[in-house]
Formats: structure tokens, sequence, C-alpha cells
């Protein structure tokens, strides 16, 4: 591979885990094919946006250090040169340099419904355009056909602006509304997720009139990118053919549910009514699974979007979770942001948080994207094979082998949801996907989860599938609204007398499903250990 420069081997390298023996680390952002006509970006087969190269690149030393994976410049260096002189700034190792950190949701005009969580990102952007700050915001909007739901597009407007609210799991690319901004005068702000808001950075480097023209940039906290397969997965498992989905809406809020009990709205090309289906009932949608993840996601050290000038996420932590309208978790950088929030405070309800707060809302990400990519980087090592320079290093230090194996599967869980779900395609059913995945999600939970653990999430199944909603929620009464606000502490006996007793006053079972539901649960338990039942 010595012949072949950087943005080559980002495009395709060996890779002896995934399937056909080579990857890519490209995220398809479109800043090679900004810069030089030599890159095209299109969906490969596996839906995600990529680079391809057609002839020989005019200027690969301006390319590679414009490509987030190619570039020698980490998310600390360009942190440091952006933030780092402010009065108050502090640094931390994931959430970058940063000024205050807040939970927090819009009170105003409607923008917390509209969102998918607290409503912060287009409050913030709206406020931005109606202050002078900027004359114009790039972000993603609806796009023009079920192939391209979702594109980068130009808002002037606050009108403009509310269209463009909520997550969108959803490819895009950007190398046109890169060209739009270029071509057109005027005061912009940037909204993306991690590597295209570093990417964004890495291109006012070396471009004086983009340096001029975007002038702020807006961070989503980010777990991965999905590739197209997930959009119409979800769509399609909702009970919407593939040739009739027009647009999936990925966090459509259940009204009465905890902020992470939410619904995909599918809308048909035919026409009609909406589908509507909960996530929860749907198989591709845990998060940690990793399917139909970009590959370029597991070589990424950065969650919060650290090159931004402020950063907004979901507020996972319990005491907010709950909370079913939304509340953001949010992390400023630029004293610009800190006064333009300071300003509208009675716009907003703010709770001040703190860099351990901030990790805990977003572990999960954390561990894979430091810890895992530790490992990950390792096995290529170990192998001889290429990886994209980070400011982790591969490393087995304080990793399990469980953990390791953990790891692998992860990769194992995400090279395969893109073979099953172009079997399922081929053979026109839903659930050919679901028949090829569920030995290595079986495989998975072996490896990656406790047996007693299994066994309890196997038990909360099997009551969940038993019960009415109506009779989950009675239960959920008896314990004081749920775990996340009372728990209910139970032993193998009196949990023996709860299902028996309880559950008939509740809603007439068969006594053989719930005999059955106990077999399986009570050999884990000791008999005298307290544990916490969930509904």
């Amino acid at each position: 591979m010595s012949d072949l420069n950087v943005m080559e081997r980002v495009i395709s390298s060996p890779d002896a885990d995934a399937i056909g023996g080579s990857a890519t680390y490209c995220v398809g952002c479109g800043t090679c094919a900004f810069l030089d006509p030599a890159f095209t970006i299109a969906k490969n087969n596996d839906g995600c946006y990529q680079a391809f190269m057609q002839s020989g690149i005019q200027n690969p030393a301006k390319v590679e250090s414009a490509c987030p994976f190619a570039g020698s410049a980490n998310e600390d260096v360009i942190g440091n040169d952006l933030f780092g002189s402010q009065a108050g700034v502090q640094h931390d190792q994931y959430l970058g340099y940063y000024l205050n950190a807040y939970v927090g949701y819009v009170s105003a005009d409607g923008w917390r419904s509209r969102g998918s969580s607290g409503g912060m990102v287009s409050w913030l952007a709206s406020k931005m355009l109606e202050d002078g700050l900027v004359d114009a915001v790039v972000h993603v909007k609806d796009g023009p056909d079920p192939e391209h739901m979702y594109t980068y597009q130009v808002s002037h407007s606050v009108e403009e602006l509310k269209t463009g609210a909520k997550s969108k799991y959803y490819p895009v690319e950007m190398s046109e509304v890169l060209a739009y901004v270029r071509e057109h005068e005027g005061r912009y702000l940037f909204i993306g997720i991690p590597c295209f808001v570093k990417a964004v950075r890495l291109l006012r480097r070396q471009d004086p009139v983009l340096n001029e023209r975007i002038r702020y940039c807006i961070g989503l906290v980010c777990g991965h990118l999905k590739s197209d397969f997930f959009a119409k997965s979800e769509a399609w498992e909702s009970g919407v053919p593939l040739e009739d989905i027009a647009r999936v809406d990925f966090r459509h809020k259940t009204p009465g549910s905890p902020a992470s009990d939410y619904a995909v709205e599918v809308k048909r090309v035919g026409g009609g009514e909406p589908v509507v289906k909960r996530t929860a009932e749907l198989s591709t949608t845990n998060w940690g699974l990793g399917y139909f993840k970009y590959n370029a996601c597991d070589y990424c050290d950065d969650v919060l979007a650290e090159t931004a000038d402020v950063t907004f996420g979901d507020a996972w932590i319990p005491k907010y979770v709950n909370d079913g309208e939304g509340c953001n978790v949010i992390v400023v950088r630029n004293q610009d942001v800190q006064d333009l929030i300071d300003a509208h405070r009675d716009e907003i309800v703010l709770h001040d948080s703190d860099s351990a707060e901030v990790y805990q809302s977003q572990a999960g990400g954390f561990r894979h994207r430091r810890q895992g990519l530790a490992y990950r980087l390792h096995a290529h090592q170990e192998r001889g094979e290429w990886t994209p320079t980070k400011r982790v290093k591969p490393s087995l230090d304080g990793i399990g082998e469980q953990r390791q194996k953990t790891y692998a599967m992860r990769t194992t869980l995400k090279n395969e949801s893109f073979a099953a779900y172009r079997e399922a395609v081929e053979a026109d059913d839903f659930n050919v996907f679901k028949k090829h995945m569920k030995p290595v999600e079986r495989q998975y939970a072996r490896v990656s989860v406790p047996f007693k653990k299994r066994v309890l999430r196997k038990a909360k199944q099997l009551v969940k599938a038993m019960l009415p909603a109506s009779a989950v929620k009675n239960i959920k009464n008896l314990m004081g609204g749920g775990v996340a606000s009372g728990t209910y502490y139970l032993t193998a006996r009196s949990f023996h007398t709860f299902i028996f007793v309880a559950s008939p006053t509740l809603v007439s079972i068969n006594r053989t499903d719930v005999t059955d539901a106990f077999s399986i649960v009570y050999p884990a338990f000791d008999s005298e250990q307290l544990y916490v039942l969930s509904a």
C-alpha cells in the first residue's frame, strides 16, 4: 500500500473483519468533491455516501488536509486554536474546550414540541438570525424524493428554519451546499454532526472565503451515522412497502411517554394517513447494536462535536429522561454563543451541569469511541492494516477478554446487518433480515451481557408481552412510577408472591404463562438477595 496516497487509503483499505476483505473510512461528507473534480460523492451498495475517485487528484495535500479522516489536525488542536484563549475556558478529555455546560429546553414559541428533544438547536439558530449574527443557516431539511429524503440546504428566515427541525438519522453530504456558500455572500451558521463540523473547520483553515462566511458552527451529539438502509428498514418493518416509502420522521414524540420512548412516522408515496410505530417495537432501532452504521464512525473519537461553538444532544440522564417533551444537554464553547443565550434566558429553562453529567448522558458512546476504538486500532495494527490517525492510541490496556469480545462482536453486527438487509430486499421479505440477524444478536448477548442480566431482561420482556399496556401501567403505579422515579424491592420469594398475587388483580392471564416466565427467572436469583422489579 506504500504507493497509495492517504485519500485512496481513506476510500478503501484492507480490513480482515470486513465482508469482502476491505473497508472504507470515508464518511461521505463531500469536502473532497468540493475541492477537486477528481472526486464524486455517491451512495455505495450499503446506502452510505462515499467518495469515488474518477481521475488524478490535482492537489492531494489540499484535499487531505480538509478530510476529517485524513487530516493531521485533530480536535484538540482545532479546539485550542478556536477556543483556547478565551477567559474562563476549561478543557476536558471528553467535552474538549468549553465554557459552560447545561441541561435545558426552550419554553417559548413551540420550539420544544417541534424538536426531537428540548428544541434548543433550532431556537438558537433562530436567535442568531433575528439578532443579526448570521444571514443564513446551513442545515438538513426535507429532500426532493424518497432516495434523498433529507439533504443539506440553506434557510434565510426563521420560517424556513422551522421546516428543518428534528434529528435525521440519514446519510447526507455537503459538497453542493458548500459550493452555494462560496458563491453567495453572507454570514452563515453551519449545523452538523462532529465529523462534518470538523471538515468545515479544516476547510476554513485553507479557504479565506469560507473562513469569512461560515461564522459559527452548531454541533450535534452523535452516536453514529446511519446508512439509508436504516430509514427504509424502519418504514418497511412498520408495514410500508419499500416502493411506497416517501419519508421517515425518526423522532415522532409520543404523548405521556418518557423522552426515550419515541416513535417513527412514515409518510407514503401514495399519500394517506402516515404510519406511526414505536421504535421499541422495531428490530433495528437498538442504537447499541450499530445496525447500518458507517464504518468510519467506529474510527471517530469525537462524540460531542468538540470543534463546534456549541453542542446540543439528548439529555439521556435519569432525572430528565422521564420528561416526554425532551431536554437537551448543552456544551457552550464560544463566548458569543454564551452571550446570546444569556440575553434570551427568559425563553429557555436551563439547569447548570458539569463534565461528569454530560459524560453520563453519552457514557455508552464514549466507551465505544474511546476504549472500543483503542481495541479496534490495536486489532488492525496487529494485522498490519492502515487506519486513520486518531487521538486514541492502539492498546488493550484495561480491556478484559470479555470486553474485547464485545467490541469484536459489534463489528460483526454492523457488517452482518448490511448483508442481511440486502438478502431481505432480494427475497422481498423483511423477516429474512430478522432471521439472519437473530443468531448474531444471540451470540452478541452471550458475549456482552452477564447471565443474570440476560435472565432479568428476558423476564421483563415476557411480563410486558403477557400483560397489556394498562396492566403494565398499574404495575408501575404499584412501584411508585417505575424504576426511574421509584423502586420496588423484592426477594425471589416475594417476587414469586408478587407475580401470582398481584397479576390476577390486574388482568386475567394464563397461569401457565406466568409459571413459564417465573421458571426462567427463579434459578438465577439468590433467595434472599434484593432485586429491583422493572415493569
